[in-house]
């Protein structure tokens, strides 16, 4: 891998592609570190098997009113969740924020740090509250 970033990871993008080959897209480094924070919020506890445990609690939260108590109720999901299950960055800040013009609509924004290189990074993930309402 180019750059020596061998240490963030490679694998199959996320979500799953086929390149222009035909073959599984895949990602490395940077992106692979983006990619996992979105399966780790898109994961509901419970939700896989074998991992119980893993994923983030923000499904809880989706029939929740769009009111400040919720926003950081999902921003501290979010952390918790980062901290535990993805081992390759600090979090730095997590802030939810009202997307305008949706009320029911939540950005969560992350700010992280990868521990190996000190590299920074941010994620805005989309949030909906009240889905099909």
């Amino acid at each position: 891998m180019a750059g020596g970033r061998e240490f963030l990871g490679r694998g199959w993008k996320f979500p799953i592609q086929v390149d222009g080959s035909g073959r599984v897209a895949a990602s490395a480094g940077g992106q692979k570190v983006a990619e996992a924070i979105h399966v780790v919020l898109g994961t509901a506890r419970g939700e896989r098997v074998m991992r119980p445990d893993f994923g983030c609690g923000l499904h809880d939260l989706v029939f929740a009113p769009n009111t400040t108590t919720t926003r950081g109720r999902v921003a501290q999901a979010v952390r918790e969740a980062l901290v535990a299950h993805e081992p390759r960055i600090d979090v730095l800040a997590v802030r939810a924020d009202d997307a305008p013009g949706a009320p029911n609509l939540l950005l969560v924004r992350i700010d992280y740090r990868v521990r190996a290189n000190n590299a920074a990074g941010n994620v805005v993930y989309p949030f909906f509250l009240r889905e099909g309402g």
